[in-house]
């Protein structure tokens, strides 16, 4: 029986309380004393016999009551902690200076196959040197425990004395974990289809085929001209499949050269390369497992790379680059392209068995300019974040100004369209936004190759001047009003505006 013995917090009264169970020829198996309690574990304790013990010890001066207790406190605290750390999805080890185990969560030893006992059980020894060393935090190390790969975080448990570490808390990291939390922090706002904007009949459509498809399992290929909204759709399609709670991640295939890219999307062994970590690194087919990895730009892979994802979509399995252990990819593959896979397959720049693998289920997204009925709220919804972005009031958007953007050609399509709101409220002054307020010049010819591609940075750096300085000098007629309104001096605005043909001759 577990008891709670309280009263008042005098000096003796523990040694006084000990020598009454004594006399009942009691094993006192535990005793925890706080201020005003004294907890005791008395194993031959028995309800028949409590109420001759309780009249015993409330004859001691200072006792108040007698309480039978379910579990002392620490008892109680250890439950609790046990509780916590089993309730933990990482393996959680605790260890002593010596590499002894005194705690395995459930987790850990199902990944060893059994609650091991010592850090050398579970091949682990190695990370003595940084237990006795006192690191904490994240180590740059992988370890393998139970045939999978885990990052380590130790946590020291500080002794005292000579010794500078009693042992650590021993956190096993699943790169699929890491994957959650990264894909979580890079999230953004998009909540699904619902935040996905777009009313004409093209995206209606769209948005029911892509719903339809979200919860099918098969690689899914989605098309469309640059700035069109392609992760959008495949974060959108991601959060309706049942990988939902797992990680999303992307790689844009044509932001890194080829070496670069292969060690982000396979990983590597640790000693795999010249600059390579020591400890290795997983990938992101490791860190999405669970999830959806999304493949931007899958069209610039080069042929080396291409070989290698046809691998990983026929039987699910790759290596590390420079390892040797067969790794098992539990991803859905989402790619997304604005180059014609088909005609690049048939020039032989693209594999057609990598297309084929690809392209199981498929997503078009249209142009900007096939579905104008949406531009009215692209550009308020635009123009409500820019102005939050800037912390301005939010300008409005006349009729004028709206035919203007509906009538652009959109080369950039949903993308450039944000860009010219943002730009026209960062310069408007007033509280409504004319024709002459968007700058639209990029976007006169339809043409992103003569458009986009000015001939030199001087080149772009003068367009810019010319057409920032025709849009003000209406509204700021002298080089003095105009130089108040930009920051700058009038001598330059002068200058400038001499240089550009601007204002009156002469």
């Amino acid at each position: 029986m577990r008891v709670d013995i309280y009263g008042e917090n005098r000096t003796g009264i523990t040694h006084e309380v000990m020598a009454v169970i004594a006399r009942h020829r009691l094993d006192l198996q535990a005793v925890e004393v706080v201020p005003n309690h004294i907890y005791i574990h008395v194993p031959g304790l028995t309800p028949a016999g409590l109420p001759r013990l309780r009249e015993e010890l409330l004859a001691v001066p200072g006792i108040r009551g007698i309480a039978e207790i379910v579990l002392l406190p620490r008892e109680r605290q250890h439950l609790e902690i046990e509780a916590l750390l089993e309730a933990i999805p990482d393996p959680v080890l605790a260890v002593d200076g010596e590499g002894r185990l005194h705690f395995a969560n459930r987790a850990a030893a199902t990944a060893h196959g059994a609650t091991p006992k010592t850090l050398a059980d579970i091949g682990l020894d190695d990370l003595m040197a940084d237990i006795r060393a006192g690191r904490s935090g994240p180590l740059q190390r992988d370890v393998v425990l139970g045939a999978r790969h885990y990052l380590v975080e130790l946590l020291p448990i500080i002794g005292d004395g000579a010794d500078p570490s009693s042992g650590a808390v021993v956190i096993l990291r699943a790169p699929a974990r890491v994957g959650e939390w990264l894909s979580t922090v890079g999230a953004g706002t998009a909540k699904g289809f619902d935040a996905i904007i777009g009313e004409a009949a093209a995206m209606r459509l769209l948005k029911q085929r892509a719903q339809r498809l979200a919860p099918l399992e098969a690689p899914l290929l989605i098309s469309g001209e640059t700035g069109t909204g392609k992760e959008l759709f495949a974060r959108a399609c991601h959060g309706a499949s049942r990988r939902s709670a797992g990680p999303f991640l992307a790689l844009n295939c044509a932001a890194l050269p080829e070496s670069l890219a292969e060690s982000e999307l396979f990983g590597y062994a640790p000693g795999a390369f010249t600059s390579a970590l020591r400890q290795g690194k997983p990938g992101l087919l490791e860190l999405a497992d669970g999830g959806s990895l999304f493949l931007d730009e899958v069209g610039e892979l080069t042929p080396y790379l291409q070989a290698k994802l046809l691998r990983v979509l026929q039987d699910g399995t790759y290596r590390r680059i420079g390892g040797q252990q067969e790794l098992h990819a539990d991803v859905r593959l989402l790619s997304a392209t604005n180059r014609d896979l088909e005609a690049l397959a048939e020039e032989g720049a693209f594999r057609s068995d990598l297309l084929y693998r690809l392209n199981v289920l498929s997503l078009t997204i249209p142009p900007l300019r096939q579905r104008v009925d949406d531009i009215p709220m692209l550009a308020a919804h635009f123009l409500t974040r820019a102005s939050a972005q800037i912390g301005r009031a939010e300008p409005r958007l006349n009729a004028d100004a709206l035919a203007a953007l509906t009538q652009a050609p959109w080369p950039g399509n949903v993308r450039q369209l944000e860009n010219v709101i943002f730009r026209t409220a960062s310069l408007v002054d007033g509280a409504e936004i004319q024709p002459v307020d968007l700058d639209l010049q990029p976007s006169s010819t339809g043409n992103p190759a003569t458009d986009d591609e000015p001939a030199d940075w001087r080149a772009a750096h003068d367009a810019f001047e010319a057409r920032l300085l025709s849009r003000l000098y209406p509204r700021y007629p002298s080089s003095r009003k105009l130089a108040r309104r930009l920051g700058v001096s009038h001598t330059k605005i002068a200058e400038k505006l001499r240089r550009h043909g601007i204002g009156p001759p002469g």
